[in-house]
């Protein structure tokens, strides 16, 4: 364990968090560069999403909240003022989708998703500076997806809406998304961030949603029988697709137990620590032998094996945190092993950061971004920072 330990937080602070800070700022146009391809070519032109500035924002704020690091400030401010400047819809609220690389909106709708993660960004950089524009700027999203986005007859939230918070058609996150009202991934990823809001706004409003959301997952999102997460619904919370992802699985199964500790009801931490469980358990089905995760199952095609990143460090994490909570030693094992194989496959000690994935084989994924819309710091610097400082 100390050695995992030790491992991660060197790979934290010489690997991943180098790369971001050196690699990424646009000196020229503001904020962060909106793509570094896999053969490690910056393109200065690329769109600039928010899902990726607001994961730098967390991922920077978390690092100098934890290790008072003043580079690390810097970047979390960088990310910061970008988002306000640029991202903050000064009109109608929330955060736009894109801008061009000069800060132009190019897609203004308000996917839910990502207003989460704007709200995860702004909470934890005032967690880390006390900045109370912050603060204020997080619970105005907040207020905007309960008032916009919380469907009041059936509970949970609604994908996406337009620029005004209007319904729209195409409520899908990506290309590879059902287009279905509701998701997993969006619950998942707006219980993340009313989490880490509730540690520093103890507001009765947010408390209740937050309790609502946690039992959303209970009974709704939760498969009762194979204890996978089901991904796509109706208005009714129908599931409306049979595909298994591992790796959310295992994300969940660390993040709920987190959202239930956070609420201090004791009851509830019960009832979910058996549930986290049951999904850790569920997730393991898509382990291989070498140590790593493959990335989902799909009803209608062959799994997709390919080792993700992002999947990669959610086994780590999320393995490591079903260790802390049973004490059972093969969780542990479990960590140490995917460490072993993202070392050996994934972790690029020429160039920094992590590739997007490996194949089967293990043969690098280079034609995916190593930095992008969705290839971000967030879920292997949280990975190092939750198992290190826990």
């Amino acid at each position: 364990m100390l050695t995992l330990k030790s491992e991660l937080h060197q790979e934290l602070l010489n690997n991943i968090l180098p790369y971001w800070m050196q690699k990424m700022p646009d000196n020229e146009n503001g904020g962060f560069y909106g793509r570094i391809d896999g053969e490690e070519r910056v393109h200065p032109f690329a769109s600039k999403g928010i899902i990726l500035n607001a994961r730098i924002l967390w991922t920077f704020s978390a690092a100098y909240r934890l290790e008072k690091n003043l580079e690390y400030l810097q970047t979390a401010e960088r990310a910061f003022n970008y988002m306000m400047e640029y991202f903050l819809d000064k009109k109608s609220g929330g955060v736009f989708r894109e801008v061009d690389y000069r800060g132009k909106p190019l897609n203004r709708r308000k996917q839910i998703y990502e207003q989460g993660f704007a709200i995860y960004g702004l909470s934890e950089f005032y967690r880390a500076t006390g900045r109370t524009e912050a603060l204020e700027a997080a619970k105005n999203i907040f207020y905007l997806i309960e008032k916009h986005a919380y469907d009041p007859r059936y509970g949970g939230y609604v994908e996406a809406l337009d620029e005004n918070w209007q319904a729209i058609d195409d409520r899908r996150l990506s290309e590879r998304d059902d287009n279905a009202p509701k998701s997993m991934n969006t619950h998942l990823h707006i219980l993340e961030p009313y989490t880490n809001l509730l540690r520093v706004w103890k507001d009765p409003e947010l408390i209740e949603a937050h309790t609502r959301l946690i039992h959303v997952f209970c009974d709704h999102i939760v498969d009762s029988r194979t204890k996978h997460l089901r991904l796509f619904f109706d208005w009714d919370w129908n599931s409306t697709s049979d595909d298994v992802s591992y790796g959310h699985d295992i994300e969940a199964s660390w993040l709920l137990y987190e959202a239930a500790e956070a609420s201090g009801n004791l009851e509830l931490i019960e009832k979910v620590r058996k549930l986290s469980d049951e999904i850790m358990e569920a997730s393991r089905e898509g382990l291989q032998s070498d140590g790593s995760m493959i990335y989902e199952k799909m009803h209608d095609k062959p799994a997709d094996t390919d080792r993700h990143w992002w999947v990669q460090a959610e086994t780590i994490v999320g393995s490591y945190h079903a260790w802390l909570r049973s004490g059972d030693e093969k969780y542990l094992t479990t960590a140490e092993k995917c460490w072993e194989y993202v070392k050996r496959h994934l972790s690029d000690k020429t160039k920094g950061e992590w590739f997007w994935s490996a194949h089967a084989d293990g043969t690098q994924n280079r034609k995916d971004d190593k930095a992008g819309f969705w290839k971000c710091p967030y879920h292997n610097g949280r990975m190092c920072m939750e198992v290190f400082f826990n």
